[in-house]
């Protein structure tokens, strides 16, 4: 028998005892997956003896890690509902606008619109089937075939940067699939989603974890969706839309050429952003840059400038940190203990005082700007300066596209610019990639290189780093003059060995686990790219590499 500690209570069962048999008939569809020990598992894993003495725990959707389960479970179903009336279209699945998966045809001249309705119906049968969801294994021989007869010639393609011998795949009933996450135990276990049409494709919309487990509303989103437009029309043009595209380049001996190519996408942007602000030099007085963690603003506000001055423009930078308040003013505004208070809320910094020296520098006036001291907590006197008629001030951080934070300057005067990854990269078609994860890599092997700081501690801090974006990045992305893509279509490879490195010392009994894991798996199909030397010393990528040429 093994003993593990389950519902607050040591429970002692046979060894092969599902997960999904210690819970009741009522319980089970309102969970998708379990953890057991530090490692999420599906709730038909069968226990055994190396179990011995763990803790498990039931996953419903208001946890992250069950909520990619949910989500994936989500796509199986549509991809199953598509392959029962349509056997002969390929769909691809990507990340879209309001937190939705958008899904495609990639199968010319098929009307999705005209298909939504039936896809929709098949959807709902295979879940009122209540089907099993069945984990197997088989070997990469044995997956081949079964995906030469789905079709799927694309997971086959990424078969051949698998480093294991065996493949995992989901089967329900007749039908068979991998969408590189775990499953919920059976098609009757989706009971919340939404699927409408919209162009060129549908969109499909399931539970959020972290808004209570519940569907947001959907919003029009023109400029973040333009912005996946361009980056999906990019990746078609470039050939980078999946991982095996990617490694091919590599795997061709066209590495540096890939490199190149990826950068010059960004020079092409640069030179974009040039063209708009000369054009309207006479009125923009200030350039206004904020974006996600791990998103390039430091070297892409060096790049910017440097832009600028190529077409005769001289910007002048300030340092939002410099308008820092000090803690103590900071407690007494949100009084809180010293260990609680919210250093990225917009009221720790001195509004006032930031709109009254812009205000002032953008009518000629001469000003003695603050320096923030933090190793002393306190402001102190910094440089004085004066800025010239069509000089535009760049300001940078969390809060520069707050209008709070600006609202001495009229809107006209502001060029706002919002920084981001957006790859549209996918494992295979029906695998989206996650940008945030990709920002994850990228902070983990900055923090690793430059800050003393272990995977572990950069993974314990990211859902509060998350947790600020979402209040004071995103609502402000849309009201924004330019969007930068700040994804590299080769950064993967070139993080790869690093990252892995740093991600492979938290083990299975760590509570960062979950997250390294998911990490180490979507790494693991990329091809490395070993010469650092073939990444320019200007690249975006440097800042977390290091090699930059802006750094001192």
């Amino acid at each position: 028998m093994i003993k593990v500690n389950f519902n607050s209570r040591q429970l002692s069962v046979k060894e092969g005892t599902r997960v999904l048999d210690l819970v009741g008939e009522k319980e089970r569809k309102n969970l998708v997956v379990c953890q057991v020990g530090a490692q999420i598992k599906e709730l038909n894993y069968k226990l055994s003896e190396k179990n011995n003495g763990m803790t498990i725990r039931l996953l419903n959707l208001s946890n992250a890690e069950a909520g990619r389960a949910y989500s994936a479970s989500l796509r199986y179903v549509v991809a199953m509902a598509f392959y029962r009336i349509f056997p002969d279209v390929k769909i691809r699945f990507s990340y879209n606008i309001s937190r939705s998966i958008s899904c495609q045809s990639l199968t010319e001249n098929f009307n999705m619109a005209r298909a939504v309705d039936a896809i929709t119906e098949e959807v709902g049968r295979i879940i009122e089937e209540d089907l099993p969801i069945e984990r197997v294994t088989v070997t990469i021989e044995e997956a081949t075939e079964i995906y030469k007869k789905f079709h799927l010639d694309d997971k086959i393609e990424i078969l051949k940067y698998r480093p294991e011998t065996t493949v995992h795949l989901y089967k329900c009933g007749d039908y068979y699939n991998y969408l590189h996450s775990y499953m919920v135990p059976s098609t009757g276990c989706i009971h919340n989603y939404t699927i409408t049409p919209y162009s060129p494709g549908i969109i499909i919309q399931y539970p959020r974890h972290d808004l209570d487990a519940t569907i947001p509303e959907f919003e029009e989103e023109a400029t973040y969706c333009k912005t996946l437009q361009r980056a999906y029309h990019w990746a078609e043009k470039a050939k980078i839309q999946t991982v095996s595209d990617i490694n091919r380049k590599i795997d061709r001996g066209e590495t540096l050429e890939f490199v190149q190519l990826c950068e010059a996408y960004h020079n092409r942007q640069l030179a974009e952003l040039g063209d708009a602000i000369e054009r309207e030099i006479e009125n923009v007085r200030l350039v206004a840059i904020a974006g996600p963690s791990s998103s390039g603003k430091t070297t892409f506000c060096n790049r910017l400038r440097i832009e600028l001055l190529s077409r005769g423009i001289n910007p002048v930078t300030i340092s939002m940190d410099d308008y820092y308040l000090e803690k103590d003013r900071i407690r007494e505004l949100q009084g809180k203990p010293a260990g609680k208070l919210d250093l990225e809320h917009i009221d720790c910094l001195d509004i006032e005082r930031f709109n009254k020296d812009l205000f002032d520098l953008i009518n000629g006036e001469e000003v003695t700007l603050p320096r923030f001291n933090f190793q002393l907590d306190r402001r102190e006197e910094g440089k004085t300066i004066r800025v010239e008629q069509n000089v535009p001030i760049i300001i940078e951080g969390i809060h520069a596209l707050n209008e709070k934070l600006t609202k001495s300057i009229p809107k006209h005067r502001k060029f706002k610019i919002y920084i981001a990854p957006h790859a549209q990269l996918n494992i295979d078609n029906h695998s989206p990639l996650s940008v945030t994860n990709a920002r994850l890599i990228r902070r983990i092997v900055r923090d690793m290189k430059f800050r003393n700081c272990p995977a572990a501690a950069t993974i314990d801090m990211w859902q509060s780093v998350r947790n600020g974006e979402f209040r004071w990045i995103y609502p402000n992305q849309e009201n924004v003059d330019y969007v930068f893509n700040s994804s590299l279509g080769y950064e993967l490879c070139a993080l790869k060995r690093e990252a892995m490195e740093a991600l492979t010392k938290i083990t299975a009994s760590d509570p960062q686990y979950l997250v390294a894991n998911r990490l180490i798996k979507t790494l693991k199909y990329f091809r490395e790219i070993d010469d650092a030397s073939l990444i320019p010393c200007n690249s975006l990528l440097r800042e977390f590499i290091g090699g930059s040429c802006f750094q001192v």
